[in-house]
């Protein structure tokens, strides 16, 4: 799953080579941060946080075959 969300992140950004993704593993929940240049947040953020929604609509699509929550945090 990270390296999904390092896919899309690298597909949307100017900056590819900054994008970075990393993992906090729990029993119950993975959080996923994931860092970008600070011209590019806007794009992955998207208007009114769409972007970001729907990165967070395929993981949790992804997440719920293996049965376990994924956050995805958007670090400036």
């Amino acid at each position: 799953m990270k390296e999904l969300i390092h896919f899309i992140a690298q597909a949307l950004v100017d900056n590819p080579d900054e994008v970075s993704v990393s993992v906090i593993d729990g029993r119950q929940t993975t959080v996923f941060e994931l860092k970008v240049a600070k011209e590019d947040l806007g794009k992955i953020i998207g208007k009114q946080g769409r972007t970001a929604q729907a990165i967070r609509t395929i993981l949790n699509a992804v997440s719920a075959k293996e049965k376990h929550r994924v956050v995805l945090e958007i670090i400036e």
